[in-house]
């Protein structure tokens, strides 16, 4: 691949190999869109990417560590999210053994000099690796990539805690010191805006906005992802998803719903079964792009009937070549 060699520090990606390995994972990206990720490999700064819930923020951390084949690691964020349950814990049965099958030989005392007459409990041997610590010790020729998913899940002590891995990629561990990266990860973080970040995290990362896809795009993406369904069908799917957008539901179909949606449909057709979409087959399969029972319920027989007229003009919107 141009500007890439196995083994090589992600720093060196140029943007034709970036496009290359998008498109050999089949992952639509804009030009916005590789120029940031370009950016942020080759500075070798964090990634935060923000936008609504299916909009492909996560799959953007996958496709980088399955295009360049290294050790994808995730953290996914929840509330009550700690420092230890991210990081690391120390094995206290393992510690509870050792003290009792060898006492006098082996010390509770973090600071205790590792000698064949006294070695401390506290050190590696003794240690469960969590995401991050595995993410910054990996002994891996290439960068692991490190996703710290849906951040905003967790809460503001938790993103005082990452400041210093964002910045210096290296964690204080009070038993045995400061753990820095040999080989730095590349950090992409995802947020779904259910509540604001802090400055100084934002400060320390490049942004990446993810929009909901244009009508083009999502049709790319489909039938990348869903070769099997027919194009004229592929176009009724995006069209109906994107009439749908335009209503002001509780949440609003992500591109992953819309995947659902295109795998579901091409699930109950037959072989060969090119109809174009009904009001009756969009109602049974509504529960594929919709998760809100409020939502559900507002889709009566006037906007069933949107729906399908927007899916029955959805060919005039291919290129000639596409139909």
């Amino acid at each position: 691949m141009t500007g890439e060699k196995p083994g090589a520090p992600f720093d060196s990606v140029d943007e034709e190999t970036l496009r290359e390995r998008f498109e050999a994972q089949h992952y639509v990206a804009d030009d916005r869109v590789v120029t940031t990720v370009q950016l942020a490999l080759q500075l070798g700064r964090p990634l935060l990417i923000e936008g609504a819930p299916g909009s492909g923020k996560t799959e953007l951390g996958k496709v980088l560590a399955d295009g360049f084949d290294t050790e994808l690691i995730r953290l996914q964020c929840y509330e009550g999210l700690t420092a230890e349950n991210a990081l690391y814990e120390w094995n206290y049965t393992k510690q509870l053994l050792a003290v009792q099958s060898n006492e006098g030989t082996v010390t509770g005392d973090a600071g205790a000099e590792d000698s064949d007459a006294t070695r401390s409990v506290f050190d590696d041997e003794y240690l469960l690796e969590r995401p991050l610590l595995r993410a910054l010790t990996t002994d891996d020729d290439r960068s692991p990539v490190l996703l710290i998913d849906e951040i905003d899940r967790a809460d503001e002590a938790f993103e005082a805690f990452l400041l210093e891995l964002l910045s210096e990629y290296q964690v204080s561990i009070p038993e045995l010191g400061t753990v820095r990266a040999e080989n730095p990860p590349v950090v992409i973080l995802t947020s779904n805006r259910t509540r604001g970040l802090s400055d100084a995290l934002k400060r320390r990362c490049l942004y990446l906005h993810v929009e909901p896809p244009s009508f083009e795009t999502e049709y790319e993406i489909v039938s990348r992802k869903v070769p099997e369904l027919d194009a004229a069908i592929v176009a009724e799917v995006c069209a109906v998803v994107e009439r749908l957008r335009e209503e002001s539901f509780l949440k609003r179909p992500g591109v992953a719903e819309t995947l659902d949606w295109a795998r579901a449909v091409a699930t109950l057709r037959a072989d060969g079964d090119d109809e174009p979409l009904s009001t009756a087959e969009i109602e049974r399969t509504i529960g594929c792009l919709l998760k809100e029972v409020e939502d559900v319920t507002r889709v009566d027989t006037a906007l069933l009937e949107q729906l399908q007229a927007a899916a029955a003009a959805a060919d005039d919107r291919l290129e000639p070549a596409e139909t």
